[in-house]
């Protein structure tokens, strides 16, 4: 396509973009310039710099201007770009999903390290509420034995997981299933994995407008303590996991001692808390008592 030789070029655009993201208030607005600056223009972040004189055509110029519309309008720069990098893969994202955060990652990194101990052997778990499958991707990537059930209420969240679960190379493994919570399961399992909605009712409406307006409020809202989902799986995956059976949960802030009183009240024992870099507990181990002991642990 020929170019003008008025045309804006690349460092102009990212100039012009990055002032408007800032005047808007975002604080993310010189990466979020740079994000999507690079999707319309199909370039990586090299290509930002060492292109940043080259004029830019109409038609990329307009893909960018609605991109940046949709931010300006408080749209999360991952849900205008359609996928988000999460672990070691990328995952595609639909409104029925949420975005995989890095806080799920200190869940997932110690779900690994508890199903590993538990050796070499065949393992199946339940991931509840998985959206875009991305622990339950995650796990089955790094747990080449293992084998997950991907609960989810939500069609399109299941139809985007099993996308993703595709793209990782692990479809063969990951089972999804529409169900309310773990209801639907007959057979023993392993372990049981969740991020469930944990943010009271009340809470909602002074999330951040990206959370807000364009997160599913299935997946945000944990009732009017924020513990209805936590009740839930406990008693339901009291049912699933023999003793010695794993419970690992991703907690909201403050959420620790409640959670731990409702799994220790259903036979649960507390094992390990994990917190993510901000130094917030975010992950809960318990493990299915046999014995009545309570060996908990702090890491």
């Amino acid at each position: 396509m020929a170019v003008s030789p008025t045309a804006p070029t690349v460092g102009s655009l990212f100039g012009d973009l990055r002032a408007r993201l800032r005047a808007a208030g975002l604080a993310s607005a010189d990466l979020d310039a740079r994000l999507l600056l690079a999707a319309a223009l199909d370039l990586d972040a090299a290509g930002l710099i060492l292109r940043a004189g080259d004029p830019v055509d109409t038609e990329a110029a307009a893909r960018l201007e609605a991109m940046a519309e949709r931010r300006l309008a408080f749209e999360p720069v991952h849900r205008i770009l359609g996928h988000r990098a999460f672990g070691e893969h990328e995952f595609a994202l639909s409104p029925e999903t949420l975005e995989p955060r890095p806080d799920t990652e200190a869940l997932v990194d110690l779900a690994c390290e508890v199903l590993k101990r538990r050796g070499d052997g065949p393992l199946l778990f339940a991931d509840v509420g998985t959206g875009t499958g991305a622990i339950a991707v995650c796990l089955l990537s790094r747990l080449p034995r293992s084998r997950g059930i991907a609960i989810d209420l939500a069609e399109g969240a299941l139809a985007t997981a099993a996308r993703n679960a595709a793209s990782a190379g692990v479809a063969d493994r990951f089972w999804p299933l529409r169900a309310d919570y773990l209801s639907a399961l007959g057979r023993p399992l392993d372990a049981v994995v969740s991020n469930p909605p944990y943010i009271p009712t009340a809470d909602l409406e002074g999330l951040d407008p990206g959370v807000r307006q364009f997160d599913p409020a299935l997946a945000l809202d944990g009732g009017a303590d924020g513990l209805d989902a936590y009740r839930r799986i406990v008693e339901e995956a009291a049912r699933l996991l023999p003793a010695g059976g794993e419970l690992l949960l991703e907690i909201g802030r403050g959420q620790e001692h409640d959670v731990a009183h409702l799994a220790e009240a259903a036979g649960f024992v507390s094992m390990e808390t994990r917190s993510d870099l901000a130094g917030i507990v975010r992950a809960l181990w318990f493990r299915r008592d046999s014995h009545g002991e309570n060996e908990a642990r702090t890491a």
